[in-house]
């Protein structure tokens, strides 16, 4: 059986992976994927505390369903912002997209 703080060190990992490409991408899809390896390393802190504090009950299966759900709707949301910006402005860098100003 794997321990638990295996999982806590690879969730810890994809977390700051995401975390690195949120802050260190100048370009919105690397921003979304960052994001996307964030939330997946909260699944696998919730699949793996659901699994050794409370292996019978599916509680935090649920929560990962939930959690994946939402990161659906997030990717497709904000893919749909991304393609609807670079209609506009022909690009997808975060910091040549300014929408507030005239």
């Amino acid at each position: 059986m794997i321990p638990l703080t295996w999982y806590l060190v690879l969730a810890a990992a994809l977390f700051c992976i995401g975390l690195y490409g949120v802050l260190a991408r100048r370009n919105a899809i690397g921003l979304l994927m960052g994001i996307e390896l964030m939330l997946n390393a909260a699944n696998i802190n919730l699949l793996a505390f659901e699994r050794y504090v409370a292996p019978n009950s599916l509680v935090g299966q649920a929560f990962v369903v939930f959690n994946i759900t939402v990161a659906a709707a997030e990717a497709a949301v904000g893919l749909a912002l991304i393609i609807a910006i670079y209609r506009s402005r022909d690009t997808v860098a975060v910091e040549d997209i300014d929408l507030l100003r005239g």
